[in-house]
């Protein structure tokens, strides 16, 4: 079976999961750089095979779009005009950046590696990817 991506897109990282070959489980991938993540999901979809990809749809508590609505709309149209034929699903990513500092500290890591944003980003989109995924069954 083809594997799920989900992306914790940011204005300067993005955070990278990704399912094992069952879509069973959800693993952080990798951190990449905003501006090089194009580059990097077309070096991935050469080698791996990638049924889908779910990117954060950040909302407000209210359901309308947050602050950073816009600049993912903006990478949406890049992904989609890269990728037309790869299915492309918004899901919602509140509380993902809070859930995936609560792991932090519950997996027992030093205040010091806490302040690793790349590693928060890397969680949250194995919270969402993995939230998905319960969701799918």
């Amino acid at each position: 079976m083809p594997r799920i991506l989900a992306l914790d897109y940011g204005l300067k990282r993005t955070g990278i999961a990704v399912t094992d070959e069952m879509q069973l489980i959800a693993s952080g991938l990798i951190t990449v750089e905003s501006p090089a993540l194009i580059d990097f999901l077309k070096n991935y979809f050469a080698t791996e095979k990638v049924e889908k990809v779910l990117i954060g749809e950040p909302k407000q508590m209210n359901g309308l779009p947050s602050e950073s609505a816009p600049i993912i709309e903006k990478f949406v149209l890049e992904f989609v005009k890269n990728f037309p034929e790869m299915p492309l699903l918004r899901v919602d990513e509140r509380f993902t950046s809070k859930m995936a500092f609560q792991t932090m500290i519950d997996s027992g890591l030093k205040k010091k590696q806490r302040q690793n944003k790349a590693l928060l980003d890397e969680i949250s989109a194995t919270i969402m990817l993995q939230d998905y995924l319960g969701r799918k069954f």
